[in-house]
C-alpha cells in the first residue's frame, strides 16, 4: 500500500488556505501538514519527507516565494511544487516555472481543475518518468570549420546550466579534434568512448560521476576520445542510445557537432530537436550554409528544427543581415557580435567568455540566448496545459 502524501500549502491568504484544505480532505491519498513556524521548518520538513506537494500561493510576496520554490526544486527531487496566483500573466507564469514550480493554476481555482492537477502530480511522484520527456538536444553544427560554433556551444551550455538552474549536459562531438576541454580548461578523467563502453552499467550516479562538472554549477561535460582509433569503433546506434540515457538524468543537452556528414553525425543531428546551423556573413559561409539546408532538406528534417545563428555579427558589415537571409533564404534566429578580443582572451585563458567579462556584449548575447530558449520551452509546455489561461491574458 503506497503511503500517503505530503502536502504542506504556503499562502498568505486565510481563505485560500481553507478552500485548499477542505480541497485536499477530500483525497485520501494525501496528508495535510500544517504549524509551520517558517521556511526554514517547512524545507526541513519537506527534506524528511518520502514524497510532498508543496502548494504556493505567489499571489504576494513574490521574489521571497519565487527563491523558495527554487531552493526546493534545485535539492529536494521528492516535492512536486503547484503555484497559484490570483493575477495569472504569461510573464508570472514563466518565472514560477524557471524557479521550478511543475504546476500553475489560477486563483479563484476551479475544484475539477485542481483535484485534476493533484491527480497527476501524485502519479508522477509514483511514476518514472519516460526517456527523455522533458530533454530538450540543442546541436551547434556548421560543416565549415573555423566559423566558431565551439564557443557558441560552450557558452550556451554554461549560461542555460546557470539560468534554468537545471542539469546541463555539453556533448563534444567531434571525434578527431574536439576542442571542448580546451575552450574550458578542464582535464577529464573520462570521455566519451569510455562512456560508450559502458552503456549497460549506466545509472544516475555512474553517470554524474562519470562527466566533468564544470566548477560548481549544474553543467556535465562530455569529452572527445583523446585518440583517434577509438572514433572509429563508435557507432550510430551508440550515439541513440547514449543520448537516451542522458535525457533521464538533464533537462537540456547542448552537442558540439561534428563538422560532417558522416553517420555519427547525421544520428546525433536527428535525435536533436534543435539544430544551430552557424554561419558568417561572408560568400563561402552562406553557400555553405545554403548546402547544409538542401541536405537537412533531404534528409527530412522539419524547417523549424533549423535554425540560423549568425557568428561575428557587425552591423555595419560590407554583407547585411538582409543579403544574409537573402542569399540563404532563410529568417535569422539570433545574431552574435564581433568581439574578437574578448572572444580569443577567454579562449587562450580556457574560461567562457561570461566568467571573463560578464558584462560584454558577447557575454550578454548568449545569456539573452538562453534565455529566450528557456522562454520558449516553457511557454510552449504553458501553451499546451494552460491555453484557458493564456488566452485571457
Amino acid at each position: 500500500m503506497q503511503s500517503k502524501v505530503s502536502v504542506i500549502i504556503l499562502s498568505d491568504n486565510s481563505q485560500t488556505r481553507t478552500l485548499l484544505k477542505m480541497y485536499f480532505d477530500e483525497l485520501d491519498y494525501v496528508s495535510v501538514l500544517e504549524d509551520f513556524s517558517d521556511y526554514t521548518d517547512i524545507y526541513d520538513t519537506l527534506c524528511t519527507d518520502d514524497k510532498s506537494i508543496l502548494v504556493v500561493d505567489v499571489s504576494d510576496g513574490l521574489e521571497e516565494k519565487l527563491n523558495f520554490i527554487l531552493k526546493v526544486s534545485n535539492n529536494i527531487r521528492s516535492t512536486r511544487v503547484l503555484a497559484l496566483s490570483d493575477n495569472p500573466s504569461v510573464d508570472l507564469i514563466v518565472k514560477v516555472m524557471r524557479a521550478g514550480a511543475k504546476d500553475f493554476l489560477p486563483l479563484p481555482l476551479i475544484k475539477s481543475e485542481f483535484l485534476d492537477i493533484v491527480d497527476r502530480i501524485n502519479k508522477s511522484l509514483y511514476c518514472v518518468p519516460k526517456n527523455g520527456s522533458k530533454c530538450k538536444i540543442i546541436s551547434v553544427f556548421s560543416n565549415k570549420g573555423g566559423i566558431g560554433k565551439t564557443s557558441i556551444a560552450t557558452n550556451l551550455a554554461l549560461e542555460l546550466a546557470q539560468i534554468s538552474k537545471e542539469k546541463v549536459a555539453l556533448i563534444d562531438l567531434n571525434f578527431q579534434l574536439g576542442d571542448i576541454t580546451t575552450f574550458m580548461e578542464l582535464k577529464p578523467s573520462f570521455d566519451i568512448s569510455y562512456m560508450l563502453q559502458n552503456l549497460d552499467r549506466i545509472n544516475d550516479e555512474f553517470l554524474l560521476s562519470t562527466l566533468e562538472r564544470y566548477k560548481q554549477t549544474n553543467l556535465f561535460v562530455l569529452a572527445d576520445p583523446p585518440y583517434f582509433k577509438q572514433a572509429d569503433d563508435i557507432k550510430p546506434v551508440q550515439i541513440v542510445k547514449l543520448f537516451n540515457i542522458l535525457k533521464e538524468t538533464f533537462s537540456y543537452i547542448v552537442v558540439d557537432a561534428e563538422a560532417s556528414f558522416d553517420a555519427k553525425n547525421i544520428a546525433a543531428l536527428t535525435e536533436s530537436d534543435l539544430i544551430f546551423l552557424v554561419t558568417v556573413a561572408n560568400l563561402p559561409a552562406l553557400r555553405n550554409s545554403q548546402r547544409c539546408l538542401e541536405l537537412f532538406d533531404k534528409l527530412g528534417f522539419d524547417k523549424n528544427k533549423i535554425q540560423i545563428l549568425l557568428n561575428r555579427y557587425m552591423e555595419n558589415d560590407e554583407i547585411s543581415e538582409e543579403d544574409v537571409e537573402n542569399v540563404i533564404g532563410r529568417k535569422i534566429y539570433w545574431k552574435i557580435p564581433n568581439n574578437y578580443f574578448t572572444m580569443m582572451s577567454a579562449i587562450n585563458k580556457g574560461i567562457p567568455v561570461c566568467v571573463l567579462n560578464p558584462n560584454s556584449n558577447v557575454a550578454n548575447c548568449y545569456k539573452n540566448l538562453a534565455i529566450n530558449l528557456t522562454d520558449n520551452i516553457y511557454r510552449d509546455n504553458l501553451m499546451k496545459n494552460y491555453e484557458n489561461i493564456l488566452g485571457g491574458n
